[in-house]
This record gives C-alpha cells, sequence and structure tokens, in this order.
C-alpha cells in the first residue's frame, strides 16, 4: 500500500497564537484513516491546514507534491477536497447546481455521467435536484456537500465532522455510505469526527489530538480496545 498523503512536523497558527505543535501522520492510497479528540483539539484546523487555508509549517508531501504554502485553490487541483464542517453547499443554488460547480475545473465531457452517479449513491438528492440547497434538510445537505466535493474526482477526502448535527439514523446512514465508498471503491479519506464509534467502524486507522498534538495512533481496532480511548470517546 503506497502512501498518498504524508505529514510530519506539522504547525498551524491563527495569528500569534499556536494550534498544532508539530503533528506526524499518514494516509495511505485506499484508507480511512480518522482524527478522534475534543473540541478544541486541533482537529478542524488540521484539515483546515492540510486544505492551505491556515499559517503553517513542516513538511506535507502529497501524492509527489509538496504542499505547504500553497494556495487552497492548487491544493485542490491536484486532488485534495474538502468538506468543511456546516455542511458548505451553496444555499441559494440547487442542488443540480451545486454538484456542477463541484466539477467546474474539469473539462472532460463525463460530468452529467458523474451527477447520475451521485445521484445514485445519494437517491434523496435526486429528487430534491432541482430545489434550493437551503431547503434541505441537514443531512440531505451533508450528502450533497459530500458528493459536489466528489464530482472533482479527488483523489483524498477531507471530512470535517460529518455527523455534526445530524440525527443519529441519518448518521447511521451517512457513514454506511462513507465506509462503502473507502471499501469498494478504494476512496481515501482523513475524517475529523466526534461520533468515535461510527467513524472508527469504517476507518483502517486513526489518530487521537490533544491540545494540538498527537497522543495516541494505531489500527481502529488498537484505539477502540485501549481504556484511555474507550473511556474518553466511546462511552464506556
Amino acid at each position: 500500500m503506497s502512501v498518498l498523503l504524508e505529514v510530519s512536523e506539522l504547525r498551524a497558527s491563527y495569528g500569534a497564537v499556536r494550534v498544532l505543535h508539530g503533528l506526524d501522520f499518514v494516509v495511505n492510497e485506499g484508507e480511512a484513516v480518522v482524527i478522534l479528540g475534543a473540541n478544541g483539539a486541533g482537529k478542524t484546523t488540521t484539515l483546515r491546514a492540510l486544505s492551505g487555508m491556515v499559517e503553517t509549517s513542516g513538511h506535507v508531501h502529497f501524492d509527489g507534491h509538496s504542499i505547504v504554502g500553497s494556495r487552497s485553490e492548487q491544493i485542490s487541483r491536484i486532488g485534495i477536497a474538502h468538506v468543511p464542517q456546516g455542511r458548505g453547499t451553496i444555499v441559494d443554488l440547487t442542488v443540480a447546481e451545486n454538484l456542477r460547480i463541484g466539477a467546474y475545473r474539469r473539462r472532460d465531457r463525463e460530468v452529467a455521467a458523474d451527477i447520475e452517479r451521485w445521484y445514485d449513491v445519494f437517491p434523496k438528492l435526486e429528487a430534491r435536484a432541482d430545489q434550493q440547497a437551503g431547503n434541505l434538510s441537514g443531512g440531505e445537505q451533508q450528502m450533497l456537500a459530500i458528493a459536489r466535493a466528489l464530482m472533482s474526482r479527488p483523489k483524498l477526502v477531507l471530512l470535517d465532522e460529518p455527523s455534526l448535527g445530524l440525527a443519529p439514523i441519518v448518521t447511521q446512514e451517512l457513514f454506511r455510505t462513507l465506509g462503502e465508498l473507502n471499501h469498494t471503491e478504494g476512496l481515501s479519506m482523513l475524517i475529523v469526527e466526534q461520533n468515535a464509534n461510527l467513524a472508527l467502524g469504517i476507518g483502517s486507522r486513526g489518530y487521537v489530538l490533544e491540545t494540538g498534538s498527537i497522543v495516541v495512533s494505531g489500527t481502529t481496532d488498537e484505539l477502540a480496545g485501549d481504556d484511555g480511548v474507550r473511556r474518553a470517546y466511546l462511552g464506556v
């Protein structure tokens, strides 16, 4: 299994406030990797650092490219898609228009076919194709945000708290779909999530962040069996 994303000594700051203190982690091709941590641990900042949205230093190599210091647009172009916390859909545009915007950098003739593909994966979106995104339920908006990101045909998807604000049954459906995309299509994912049970259920490896540093890492089975992780994140 080849390394897709390799991160070492990653630091990130908001002005004078240092948030990440030298992270080291990898995502291999076809892996779903999970980042766990309490609020304020630096999980969202980690994804924003990988997307070129905050001031960073260290070393980040993605698919043969060094991306520290790159702009978000450059990072997106080489194959990283970021689904931010809070959906990130364009609420005044329809579902179909949001999906087409997800493919705006593409010049191939398969965009329409990919829209139909994601309608098959997320059938509720097809039923709402002509509705404004702002009129969708929270779960439907999250599905749309993910489908729009996938319209760029990324090599890696960064998912920031995909379960946030969703009903449990919707969250389970969403994670089931993400797991299928990873297992059947080899979609590489880096998932930040507070619902540790669901995230560990679809991931292969994980890292635990505390105050901007990685304190535990291992396979998802190892993390699920770690007494500290179980007490802090699994409720057992």
